[in-house]
């Protein structure tokens, strides 16, 4: 994927189609280790149901910095590939199938698909979305430090100057970084948690975690 914001949508083509294959079959997959899983695993008694896989990195490395390993603790990450898998995997998980308790994390405008099924109080909504609240949380000083750490600075400048880019604020700028390369927000994911302050976790985050706490 080129970095610079596209100019618009396309059709989808083969390509489309075989990458929407590949990923349901992914989903199938998870939801059958998920089986397997429960049966083995008897001490997991609650899921965490995110968006995507740099959501899932986000939040365990989180509980890593607090010292936590939250499948220890009973409970599962579980990156669904898109808030529209959210019935599917309630079904397996939830009180008409495993049994466990169920929470959600999930960008601002995906929230409906959550609270459809999830208890409201169980449902952490990002102000637009996980990248944004960390970025935010660490201010562009730490956050370049992070992509100078990660050896993409210099990219970042070079990026900075796509005509597309000018004149927006740095934030901005950083926000669309993070999610103009395949892979680069789950690679990103621990890299921004592990410069967080502790005392700056955004809110989701903070109350997902404190909603995870084994009884």
């Amino acid at each position: 994927m080129s970095e610079q914001e596209g100019a618009g949508p396309t059709s989808a083509g083969p390509d489309d189609l075989e990458r929407a294959i590949r990923a349901r079959a992914a989903a199938n997959q998870l939801v059958d280790e998920l089986l397997c899983r429960a049966a083995t695993a008897r001490g997991i008694r609650m899921a965490v149901l995110v968006e995507g896989r740099s959501d899932a990195a986000a939040v365990t490395a989180l509980a890593a910095r607090l010292g936590r390993d939250l499948e220890a603790e009973g409970t599962i990450v579980i990156p669904m590939g898109g808030a529209m898998s959210v019935p599917r995997y309630f079904r397996v998980v939830g009180p008409d199938g495993l049994g466990w308790q169920v929470a959600g994390l999930c960008d601002a405008g995906e929230r409906p698909h959550f609270d459809r099924l999830l208890a409201v109080e169980r449902v952490f909504a990002c102000d637009r979305d996980l990248e944004e609240e960390l970025l935010r949380a660490l201010g562009v000083e730490r956050a370049e430090a992070v992509l100078e750490t990660q050896g993409d600075l210099a990219r970042f400048r070079t990026f900075q100057k796509q005509p597309a880019q000018r004149g927006r604020q740095v934030e901005r700028q950083l926000h669309r970084f993070l999610g103009s390369v395949g892979g680069r927000k789950e690679r990103y994911a621990g890299a921004l948690v592990g410069a967080l302050p502790l005392d700056a976790v955004p809110p989701p985050l903070e109350r997902l975690l404190a909603q995870t706490v084994a009884p």
